[in-house]
């Protein structure tokens, strides 16, 4: 699964880091990669991921305030550990989907 998001995400403007262990991931987002600078919390992009996820079907566990209370986004991922390649690669595809909506609502 580590492997599957990282390919998924390493390379993404927005993504901080991609960290875990087993099918228990995290996904910081960032407004600029290089400075790994948090988004405004005005911009409420955990929010929009989660009402993009879900309309996209995934339930995951967006958060903010991760950085010092008040800014800083990421995502929990933790699919069930009998979950299958091809369901993997369903939550990897519907999380890209959703991330890419919820950051085309905040530009």
């Amino acid at each position: 699964f580590g492997h599957a998001l990282r390919s998924a995400f390493d390379t993404h403007p927005h993504v901080g880091d991609v960290r875990g262990r087993g099918f228990f991931w995290g996904i910081e987002f960032v407004a600029d990669r290089h400075t790994k600078t948090a988004f405004p919390p005005e911009k409420q992009l955990h929010a929009k991921l989660k009402r993009a996820a879900m309309a996209e079907g995934l339930m995951c566990y967006p958060m903010g305030g991760t950085v010092d209370g008040h800014s800083g986004d990421h995502v929990l991922l933790a699919p069930p550990f009998i979950a299958t390649q091809a369901e993997l690669g369903t939550i990897i595809g519907r999380l890209h989907t959703a991330l890419n909506n919820a950051l085309s609502e905040i530009k």
